[in-house]
């Protein structure tokens, strides 16, 4: 059995709390960032709400939420790595920030006193946590009835796409993908959220796909390239992918950007609002 009831260490956190990812995990809140906003406000997030950030790493999310809910607001930020909380911590000092709360606890293990909270903001979290109930029941805890969940998460990790096709794309993401699932993660977990959520006392309000496509030199394009620079060496360090397998990858994706027709679909996500009873 997994003790969910403590934080992860540093090294635990699925792709590696390391530099790289800090950098990596930056550009990848800007690319999607514009999503996240729009799901703020359609989930109603407002000006004076108190808001749990989960999983708020290095809390690039954080600060925008913390801006977003305004100086009456709050901000919750729980993470289980107590360096993306140090980091956090820096951007809370020279924004300044002061209605931002680091907390240093698994999703599934964060505790608040019933009611306190008016939303909870999870996204690429529920793809990370070995169970997903125990978080959604702890979420119910802090919400107050009719309070609002916005999850973005992953629906079909392998749905991604690369054309031309590239077998070795094809093998890496299969790699990471069982990377994921050995760390105790589900990168398909949407799938199976509604049926959580409702019996954790939520009713799913909406229900919404995300899913973008790029050419190459786009925003969109050099997403799964910061990721595969960072991760992808401790991919091959740990046996999940042998050294030939990324190097064919590389050869296909530096082809693949000199194509004027390639194209580069992201992973399917979906979007979730949904509302306490």
């Amino acid at each position: 059995m997994t003790d969910t009831t403590r934080p992860r260490t540093d090294d635990e956190y699925i792709f590696h709390a390391t530099d790289e990812e800090h950098v990596r995990l930056g550009y990848q809140h800007r690319v999607w960032a514009e999503d996240l906003y729009a799901g703020w406000r359609r989930a109603g997030f407002a000006p004076g709400w108190r808001v749990i950030d989960l999983g708020s790493g290095p809390g690039f999310t954080t600060v925008d939420l913390a801006h977003f809910v305004g100086p009456a607001g709050a901000v919750l930020a729980v993470d289980e790595s107590q360096r993306f909380l140090d980091l956090l911590r820096v951007r809370m000092g020279a924004e300044p920030l002061d209605n931002v709360t680091p907390v240093r606890a698994d999703a599934g293990a964060f505790d608040t006193e019933p009611g306190a909270y008016d939303g909870a903001n999870a996204r690429w979290l529920m793809s990370f946590v070995d169970d997903p109930a125990e978080v959604a029941r702890r979420v119910a805890r802090a919400l107050r009835p009719g309070g609002v969940w916005l999850i973005q998460d992953y629906s079909d990790y392998l749905g991604a796409g690369l054309w031309p096709e590239s077998a070795a794309f094809r093998r890496l993401l299969a790699a990471v993908d069982a990377h994921w699932r050995d760390g105790r993660g589900d990168p398909d977990i949407v799938s199976r959220l509604p049926a959580v959520l409702d019996r954790a006392g939520f009713d799913v309000r909406e229900a919404r796909p995300m899913v973008r496509a790029g050419r190459p030199g786009s925003v969109l394009w050099r997403w799964p390239e910061t990721f595969f620079r960072s991760f992808g060496p401790a991919l091959v360090a740990e046996g999940g992918v042998d050294q030939a397998t990324l190097d064919e990858f590389w050869r296909d994706w530096d082809e693949r950007a000199k194509t004027p027709h390639a194209v580069f679909t992201s992973p399917p996500m979906t979007e979730l609002i949904a509302v306490k009873r």
